[in-house]
Formats: C-alpha cells, sequence, structure tokens
C-alpha cells in the first residue's frame, strides 16, 4: 500500500512538471506562474459562491424536510475542486476545473446520492413527539445544611 502510494505521488509530480515544462514553453515562465495563481484565486472565489449558494440550498431543503443528499453531493465536489484548485499546478487546476463543471456535479450526485442515506429531523417541528411530551412527578427540594 505504501509503495503505491508512492508510486502516485511520483506519477503527479510528474505530470505537474512535465505540463509546467510545456505551458512554460509555450507562454513563458512568468506568465506560467501568473497563470497557476490567478487559477487559484478565481477557482476559489468561484468555490465560495458557489458553495455559500448550495448551503442555502441545503438549508432550505431540511427546512422544507426535504432530503439534501444531492446539494451534499454538490458541495462535497465544490470542496474537493477548491482544495485541488488552491494546489498550485495545471493538472490539480484542471481536475478542480472539472469537478466545478454541472455536467460532472450531475454525474456524481447520480453515482453517488442513491448510496447516502441521511435522515434529517427538524426539532421544532409540531410532528415531532419529543417536544410534546409531558412528564408529570413529585420532588421534594432538601437543603445541604
Amino acid at each position: 500500500m505504501r509503495w503505491l502510494f508512492l508510486v502516485l505521488l511520483f506519477l503527479y509530480v510528474y505530470i505537474e512538471i512535465s505540463l509546467f515544462v510545456a505551458v512554460a514553453n509555450s507562454i513563458g515562465v512568468l506568465l506560467a506562474l501568473i497563470c497557476i495563481i490567478a487559477t487559484s484565486v478565481i477557482g476559489l472565489s468561484l468555490v465560495k459562491s458557489q458553495g455559500l449558494k448550495n448551503l442555502a440550498l441545503i438549508q432550505q431543503k431540511m427546512a422544507n424536510n426535504e432530503n439534501p443528499n444531492d446539494e451534499l453531493v454538490k458541495s462535497v465536489s465544490l470542496l474537493l475542486a477548491g482544495l485541488l484548485l488552491s494546489i498550485p499546478g495545471f493538472f490539480t487546476d484542471i481536475l478542480g476545473a472539472l469537478l466545478l463543471l454541472s455536467p460532472i456535479q450531475r454525474f456524481l450526485v447520480k453515482r453517488i446520492a442513491p448510496k447516502m442515506s441521511i435522515k434529517t429531523y427538524q426539532s421544532n417541528s409540531p410532528n415531532n413527539n419529543h417536544n410534546n411530551e409531558v412528564i408529570e412527578g413529585q420532588f421534594t427540594h432538601k437543603n445541604d445544611e
């Protein structure tokens, strides 16, 4: 298992360096560095705005006692996209940008959401028996003296 991790790490580093060298040969090193920084900033701002919209949808669905599985999968893909976009490199930027695309998110929702089982409960709902229970009893107050 440790060897697999090392092989994947070296493969990732090789792909990142190869892509950076190819892009730097095409447009120049300084412009390639500016592109990496710009994609990180733009991607993180997109993830932030889309994540806030998705959080509002999750809260709305939970308030209506609906299942928020689809929005949770989208939120996880947005979080993963933000993580990938914040890592410097063209390969991770491409993967992060792919996760931001709605067809990819719909595919993930179709594949992952049916396997999730999330139950939501609203605490102040009139159908909730915990708020309507009355427990009767007697008590005596004793002083510690």
